[in-house]
């Protein structure tokens, strides 16, 4: 079973921190907008925006969630973006046999070292990471970013950061096993965060929750129990938000 979301604050510290999201693009006489799936596979002209990607590991139960990770640098690379890929160079807090969903007895990793797999080994350690040198940071789910980054998951990881913000897991019950981790929704809500229902993806009538307070763009992704292409578009929609936000 996959983990969770992915969470994206942008330009932290860079620029005003609570700017609100640009309005909705207005649309010459007679003019057309593309639909929504189109736009996911545009390319930008535009130059692009600096995005750094966070990764905590190399597999979805002791680290990132490769399906997630690679749907996010595809999109970024579609929409123009110029990423930079880090992780903390750590010990993993354990090391999960995925065929089992067991720790490892007596086997130890490095967090920078398995998150390399994932960047094809174009990777720096996260301690080099200057908010001023980037748009935006986007961090994939996996249980990785609740072991070996800051104790919680993506969208709590932002609940604890920015007091009041808005972010999503999903739904909030479990609706027959569709939503596994729907609990978490609760835990945001404890830490004075607002948790917004959302659906996986764009093909459904709610897209990715953007907080435009706060520049927050969270999405379910593996949160639901679904189809890989499901998230995959999902995971879309939010890149493309962030790429919005962060002017691109």
């Amino acid at each position: 079973m996959a983990a969770f979301r992915v969470l994206v604050a942008s330009r932290l510290a860079a620029t005003p921190a609570f700017a609100p999201r640009p309005g909705l693009r207005l649309l010459p006489l007679g003019g057309w907008a593309p639909s929504p799936r189109a736009a996911l596979h545009a390319s930008a002209p535009r130059p692009g925006a600096r995005v750094a990607l966070v990764l905590s590991g190399c597999g979805v139960y002791d680290g990132t969630e490769l399906h997630e990770a690679s749907a996010i640098l595809v999109h970024l690379s579609r929409g123009g973006a110029k990423v930079q890929i880090f992780a903390p160079d750590v010990p993993q807090m354990h090391v999960v046999d995925h065929s089992k969903g067991q720790p490892s007895e007596g086997e130890t990793r490095n967090v920078l070292a398995e998150s390399a797999r994932i960047a094809r080994g174009k990777i720096a350690d996260l301690a080099r990471l200057s908010a001023a040198d980037h748009d935006a940071v986007i961090f994939p789910g996996g249980f990785g970013a609740a072991k070996n980054l800051l104790c919680c998951i993506a969208p709590v990881l932002a609940a604890k950061v920015l007091r009041g913000v808005e972010v999503t897991v999903g739904h909030e019950q479990e609706e027959g096993g569709k939503w596994p981790h729907a609990g978490t929704a609760e835990v945001i809500k404890a830490l004075g965060a607002k948790h917004r229902v959302a659906e996986v993806t764009i093909s459904f009538p709610q897209p990715p929750h953007v907080d435009r307070r706060n520049k927050v763009v969270t999405t379910p992704a593996f949160m639901c129990d679904t189809e890989l292409h499901l998230v995959h578009d999902g995971l879309g929609a939010m890149v493309r938000e962030v790429l919005e936000l962060a002017g691109h």
